[in-house]
């Protein structure tokens, strides 16, 4: 098996076929029933992992959308559709990939914070590559006429956040113990 992995970004629609069809493949494999590719309106951009026999070890998505919030509008991007090929897992992969993820948004000046939900249980998968929670914070995803929220019932999600300005403890300090506005659509309902 090959070992040698390097980290491609495209926007989404211009992942190469081989590659596109291999994401597709794993998410299928994940969340069965779902329907690969994100709403184009969120800037989707693609992260793979990939060996150097272009076989895709992990991907992920990120997400951009501006966020109301604390009389400013900030400037947000989201990981969604974080996976690992299940003959991989285990070896760090995911988080190699989800770190890469973060320096990437950190490196933007475009982007004020990275801001997601996931499983409580995953936690500390995100917190080891450079995310904290933000307590008491529920990401309110959807539409406002059809909202979602990470609070709803059944639901046991963490709201995770890193913070790219200049203001990081006053940008924190907005966005924990709130009701976030996200609001991404009807496609990616959260992320």
């Amino acid at each position: 098996m090959s070992t040698a992995l390097r980290v491609l970004g495209f926007a989404e629609p211009d992942v190469p076929g081989r590659l596109a069809r291999q994401v597709a493949d794993l998410e299928a494999e994940a969340w069965p029933g779902s329907t690969p590719g994100h709403d184009p309106a969120l800037a989707p951009r693609t992260l793979l992992l990939v060996d150097d026999e272009g076989t895709v070890a992990a991907a992920l998505a990120l997400l951009y959308k501006g966020i109301p919030l604390a009389g400013r509008t900030y400037r947000a991007a989201g990981l969604s559709s974080v996976v690992t090929r299940s003959t991989r897992r285990g070896q760090g992969l995911g988080g190699r990939l989800v770190a890469a993820a973060r320096a990437e948004l950190a490196a933007d000046p475009a982007v004020d914070l990275a801001l997601f939900s996931c499983d409580r249980t995953l936690a500390p998968f995100y917190e080891a590559a450079g995310f904290a929670p933000l307590p008491g914070t529920v990401l309110v995803g959807g539409t406002p006429e059809d909202p979602l929220a990470t609070d709803a019932p059944g639901f046991d999600k963490v709201v995770m956040a890193a913070f790219f300005t200049g203001a990081r403890d006053a940008d924190r300090a907005a966005f924990t113990a709130v009701r976030v506005p996200l609001h991404p659509g009807g496609v990616d309902r959260l992320w």
